[in-house]
């Protein structure tokens, strides 16, 4: 290569080492670009998968959507007039591959058929399991047969950062899977929804929350589960709230516990950590338990249930439930520095009996709390006694008929109602019952008020696993 040629590639130099060495560069440079360029290209949809974009895609097949209709009451001038039927939409969330499902109570609360979808657009029927009003909070299971269904991996709301960012994801407004995301606004927010409903210890965030995302997730960057959205404030932008996980895990723990659902006990009370330390502390062990007879200790750590990792009591309710009785169920357990491997033998599950209280919520619609004579002196009453309605259930027949909240009952048919089991052995009389509305009284601002309430049918509740 002469000097003319160099000074075409390279340009003016100053001499032809010069020349080279610029040429050198220059094509250096070309070819460090081009190695660049080919990636760039190749790679263009992963580099737009942001953390956020990864934290929905691992949460999505864990996030359900729900719809069903219920029965609500059709109001003229605030009067009750009969009830119509109305679409209800909310989302839930997989806690469990056999297809238990957490979500809010109000959003299953009076649907006859509960809808639900997963995000490859499958379609069940999902059952009631157990709910809880004050919090809620519901848990209902679908049947996928031998499929093993995903399940949302669980954060902590213990350590939550004003300012962090967060996910909600939701049915919102029937749109399915809808994603948006915001930041904590706050932390440990005290909300009231209703004159019966208080959420306590909430989390707020400016994540557009909207209806249909009752039910569904709030997740962290990680696409970790750290609180259930609940509500939004009506009229205001950017106001959302969502129960956190912490408190949820707690909740959903009793709702799906071998006490609650089986009838059995393993015997272990757990130290509550708000930490992401792999294993559940045991503080106690009840005597002639389970857990006693399988040699488990207070300070030993539960760290392994058959295959399955430990981190929170829900996880071990869930892997309890359905085991068959006698069966020995192998335990990893931490104590002292020394991993252990020890046998849970449940016993047989005992017959579950259905509390009054259920049983007035779901045939009549009301929570009801005993009232002595000595407290109805004060309304000027001849009564004995009654029951004060603490709360009725949209679309009840409790409803249907008027009763509110802060009303008295005092009688059905020819009973007087001074406790719950005089409400029970109301509930009993077939032969009542069954020939249609049932006469009830209620005393109301010193006046009694009487009605119609055509009880719903007796049901008892099927767990299936």
């Amino acid at each position: 290569m002469d000097s003319t040629a160099l000074q075409a590639c390279c340009g003016d130099s100053a001499d032809r080492t010069g020349r080279v060495i610029g040429c050198r560069i220059r094509w250096s440079r070309l070819l460090f670009l081009s190695i660049l360029a080919v990636p760039l290209c190749g790679d263009a949809a992963e580099l737009r998968r942001t953390p956020l974009v990864r934290a929905v895609e691992q949460a999505r097949d864990a996030i359900v959507n729900i719809r069903g209709q219920k029965l609500v009451p059709a109001r003229t001038n605030d009067r009750a007039e009969g009830t119509r039927k109305v679409n209800g939409m909310g989302t839930g969330v997989l806690i469990d591959q056999r297809g238990y499902i957490v979500t809010n109570f109000h959003v299953i609360d009076g649907v006859s058929t509960i809808n639900v979808t997963l995000s490859d657009n499958s379609r069940f029927v999902a059952k009631p399991v157990s709910h809880d009003p004050r919090t809620d909070l519901a848990i209902i299971k679908i049947d996928a047969g031998d499929r093993i269904l995903p399940v949302i991996q669980l954060g902590t709301s213990g350590d939550l950062m004003p300012g962090e960012t967060v996910i909600a994801v939701g049915n919102a407004y029937g749109y399915e899977h809808t994603v948006t995301r915001g930041i904590i606004s706050a932390l440990h927010r005290t909300v009231q929804v209703s004159d019966v409903q208080y959420y306590h210890d909430l989390i707020q965030t400016d994540a557009s929350i909207n209806p249909g995302n009752s039910g569904g997730p709030l997740l962290n960057i990680d696409g970790e589960l750290i609180g259930i959205n609940v509500a939004v404030r009506v009229g205001a932008q950017g106001i959302g709230f969502a129960l956190p996980v912490d408190k949820v895990l707690s909740i959903a723990s009793d709702l799906c516990s071998l006490r609650r659902l089986e009838s059995r006990e393993h015997g272990i009370t757990f130290t509550s950590l708000n930490n992401r330390e792999q294993g559940l502390l045991v503080s106690s062990i009840e005597a002639g338990s389970a857990a006693q007879k399988a040699g488990l200790k207070p300070g030993d750590r539960i760290q392994r249930v058959e295959s399955s990792n430990m981190q929170w009591p829900l996880e071990l309710e869930m892997a309890l439930l359905g085991q068959k009785a006698g069966q020995n169920i192998p335990l990893s357990v931490l104590r002292d520095g020394e991993t252990l491997k020890l046998d849970l033998v449940l016993n047989a599950s005992a017959p579950k009996a259905t509390s009054v209280a259920d049983r007035a919520w779901t045939q009549l619609g009301l929570r009801l709390q005993p009232l002595s004579a000595s407290q109805l002196l004060d309304k000027k009453s001849k009564y004995r006694g009654g029951l004060t309605v603490t709360a009725v259930r949209p679309g009840s027949p409790a409803e249907s008929q008027g009763i509110r909240r802060g009303d008295i009952l005092v009688g059905m048919h020819v009973w007087e109602t001074v406790s719950l089991e005089n409400v029970a052995y109301v509930l009993k009389q077939d032969r009542i019952t069954a020939k249609g509305p049932l006469k009830f009284y209620i005393l109301r601002g010193g006046q009694t008020l009487y009605g119609h309430l055509q009880v719903a049918a007796s049901t008892r509740r099927t767990v299936t696993r």
